[in-house]
């Protein structure tokens, strides 16, 4: 790129203007050494790599899975309850180190610019708006949701997979009232393949002036949910967790998801300091936790044939 033109500035394509643009192309006098583009011509040399920065689609999977089945979180709770609020404070804690450690220690993902759009609003930035919540996650005819990917390497040297699926509230709202809705396919996806299940109760609806339906809201998805985990991992996480709640309205949210008869885990989460709580620790709680699932193991059956090859295990015919 050539210098400016105008004989007090040395702006280049690292330097700022000296007539006060921050972005240089805005200049009247930078323009006039503005080429214009020509198409770029493809290098033979540059290899494309199969992913773009972004969540990743449910055709993407297979990429993924290529080293090992991955583990599924899916986020399951009503509209504006705090879903999307929940990724994006374990990417903010992640990226000051607040949720690794020497057993777990961060890799890589393959859907960083996902996980910066999602957390993009969380971040204070010096001169511009304070920060606030991300947008409500719009409702989309899709058959998956968007999938963020996270892999950490344990201490024996091994890799883990993590996608956390991020979907709108009103998925699971139809699908609760209607398991086969047309327009509940995507919280059908997440129902069978979610290896993990973060059920979300939201502390502030349950305490505002239309508690009693959001009460009734929730004992629907609760259970759902509970019913199609069939087993597999299933959390309560109170989110907004700064907000009180009626103890009865607790005791009734727990009951809807028999937390005492099935021992499902309890976690509270808030992005706000509560008491001597601090806002980071609800969500290390619940991020270690999520680490600590594990597959089971395959039983092969029993046979009377000594040795352990397997190719052998059930004799000749």
């Amino acid at each position: 790129m050539d210098r400016c033109p105008h004989p007090k500035c040395s702006a280049d394509d690292n330097i700022t203007c000296s007539l006060g643009h921050i972005k240089v192309a805005n200049c009247p006098e930078w323009k006039k050494v503005v080429k214009t583009p020509t198409s770029a011509q493809p290098n033979p040399d540059e290899l494309a790599v199969p992913w773009s920065g972004s969540a990743l689609g449910e055709s993407d999977l297979n990429f993924i899975s290529g080293r090992g089945k991955p583990i599924t979180v899916g986020i399951v709770g009503p509209e504006s309850s705090g879903k999307t609020t929940v990724l994006a404070a374990f990417y903010l804690l992640l990226g000051r180190g607040n949720l690794t450690s020497e057993d777990s220690l961060f890799s890589n993902s393959y859907t960083l610019a996902g996980w910066e759009a999602v957390a993009n609003n969380l971040r204070w930035k010096p001169g511009q708006q304070a920060p606030h919540f991300p947008p409500h996650t719009t409702s989309r005819a899709a058959r998956a949701p968007g999938m963020l990917h996270l892999a950490f390497r344990r201490q024996d040297g091994a890799l883990r997979d993590l996608l956390f699926a991020d979907a709108p509230g009103e998925w699971f709202q139809k699908w609760s009232i209607n398991q086969q809705s047309a327009e509940a396919e995507g919280a059908r996806w997440i129902a069978k393949h979610a290896d993990v299940t973060l059920l979300i109760a939201d502390r502030e609806a349950l305490a505002g002036p239309a508690k009693g339906t959001a009460r009734n809201e929730f004992q629907l998805l609760a259970q759902r949910a509970v019913a199609e985990s069939q087993g597999r991992r299933l959390a309560l996480v109170w989110t907004k967790g700064d907000v009180e709640v009626a103890p009865a309205m607790e005791a009734q949210i727990m009951k809807a998801v028999g937390s005492a008869a099935f021992n499902v885990p309890e976690f509270t989460v808030s992005v706000f300091k509560r008491g001597e709580v601090e806002a980071a620790e609800g969500f290390q709680k619940l991020f270690s936790w999520i680490l600590e699932t594990k597959r089971p193991g395959v039983q092969l059956p029993t046979s009377e044939v000594a040795g352990h090859d397997l190719l052998f295990r059930y004799g000749r015919r």
